[in-house]
């Protein structure tokens, strides 16, 4: 595949599946985003998060990563908690909230059928995931929202999965980079309780740490 660069166009038409369901959805809702979602926050930024992709009613409503759904709640206010945000955040991309040395994206940028994107999927759009990552000369640690964007940050780094295994609370060097893992933010996850808000925040503050003693 050629060099896609870091951002796909906005009727990108590299996954079938996905372009059909982004159709629906610009059919059924022709207010809303409906298009893949570029990264927020500056790639000057020594933070990157990963999540997996946006959320039908979340980002892919509002075309900003994490906003709009639950997923958003937490990690915001987490990223405000520890210094990588700033504002109030109101679920929606006028509401003044910016990050602060800090980027957001996603393994997958468009919204898949179920929040479900497929191996070729996840492979195909590695194609912006990768110089997302380049293009961030300043940047020291990321952070991996769930295995799957765990797994694709990995190997866009060039790296073994086998070097760097997922797990809560787990970190990596990879290169010049520390990679730390975390369950995903989901509502599912702090339904059931897989995932806290204050095993989350243990995350962001091993973060902070590595980024204030840098």
């Amino acid at each position: 595949m050629p060099d896609a660069g870091s951002k796909p166009s906005r009727d990108c038409p590299l996954c079938p599946r996905l372009v059909a369901f982004r159709e629906k959805w610009r059919t059924r809702e022709p207010a809303w985003f409906n298009a893949p979602v570029p990264s927020f926050g500056n790639a000057d930024a020594r933070l990157l998060i990963v999540g997996l992709a946006p959320g039908l009613q979340g980002a892919n409503r509002t075309g900003r990563p994490f906003t709009g759904d639950y997923a958003g709640d937490l990690l915001y206010a987490t990223l405000k908690e520890y210094g990588f945000a700033r504002g109030d955040y109101q679920k929606r991309t006028d509401d003044g909230f910016t990050l602060v040395d800090c980027r957001i994206t996603n393994a997958v940028r468009c919204v898949p059928p179920e929040n479900k994107p497929t191996t070729s999927e996840i492979h195909t759009c590695r194609a912006f995931l990768t110089p997302t990552i380049a293009e961030m000369k300043k940047l020291r640690a990321i952070v991996t929202l769930g295995r799957i964007a765990h797994e694709s940050t990995v190997q866009a780094l060039a790296a073994k999965r086998s070097s760097a295994a997922f797990g809560h609370g787990r970190k990596a060097a990879i290169g010049s980079f520390t990679v730390f893992s975390s369950y995903h933010c989901s509502r599912y996850n702090t339904n059931t309780r897989r995932l806290t808000a204050d095993m989350f925040r243990a995350v962001f503050a091993d973060v902070r740490t590595e980024l204030d003693d840098a």
